[in-house]
């Protein structure tokens, strides 16, 4: 995906999502959002929502990489369809 947006503004987009992390949580979501934003990517809705409930352990690791892998053969998915 290619970077649309000149400035990262994750947290005014979904403020609901930062709002229940505490400030260490939300550093480190917005640090790993942020490092691949800077190489191009741009995190949408689903991306942030699976950060913060890992941050804040509303989910496991293993969940977190279940719903990332599921995502990743969706977006395949449809990459071989078009």
């Amino acid at each position: 995906m290619t970077k649309t947006t000149e400035t990262f503004e994750v947290e005014t987009l979904w403020p609901e999502l930062f709002a229940p992390l505490d400030d260490a949580q939300r550093a480190a979501v917005l640090r790993s959002l942020a490092a691949g934003w800077h190489e191009g990517w741009e995190p949408n809705r689903e991306d942030v929502a699976d950060l913060t409930d890992y941050a804040r352990g509303a989910m496991t690791f293993e969940e977190y990489r279940e719903r990332s892998a599921a995502k990743a053969a969706r977006i395949a998915g449809a990459a071989d369809e078009s």
